[in-house]
This record gives C-alpha cells, sequence and structure tokens, in this order.
C-alpha cells in the first residue's frame, strides 16, 4: 500500500485514496532480497489534482519495478489507485 500511503500523506483530508488493483508480471526468479523503489513526483500530484479537481475519480496507474541485489529486475508491478476529492 506504498503508493497509497504516500498520496494520503500528501494530499490530506480532501481527498479519498483507496488501493484499487496490482497486477504483477513476473520476469524472473527472485533469489535473495529484493528491492522495490517507489517515487512520488510533484508532476504525478499535479496530474492527481488536475484530474479530481471537479470531484471526479481519478484511477492513476504506476510501475513499480522489483529488482534482486544486482539491480537485476525480478518483477514489475501495476499499482492502480481510486482518488477523489472530497465534496465541499
Amino acid at each position: 500500500p506504498f503508493y497509497m500511503l504516500m498520496v494520503m500523506t500528501v494530499l490530506g483530508r480532501d481527498y479519498v485514496v483507496w488501493d484499487k488493483a496490482a497486477d504483477i508480471e513476473f520476469v524472473r526468479p527472485g533469489k535473495g532480497r529484493v528491492f522495490a523503489h517507489f517515487q512520488l513526483t510533484d508532476a504525478m500530484i499535479d496530474d492527481i489534482r488536475a484530474n479530481t479537481d471537479g470531484g471526479e475519480k481519478y484511477l492513476p496507474c504506476w510501475p513499480v519495478e522489483i529488482v534482486d541485489g544486482d539491480g537485476n529486475r525480478v518483477a514489475v508491478v501495476n499499482k492502480t489507485l481510486y482518488i477523489r476529492r472530497k465534496p465541499a
């Protein structure tokens, strides 16, 4: 739920934010520790605000690469959120 928690923290209580879906494409076997990097940019937040300004729901889908200790791609997760601005 990392993206959901990150977005909730940045947008605050004026927005409803849920995890909606995720799909995983496994690329190779993960042996040992694996790592993921979640990045929430100003452009992503601006995009959310622009798409929910009138109270519409917005369903961004963001990819996350899972890599092993050598930096080899193990899997790709596409994470979809449900985001809506609460009525005033």
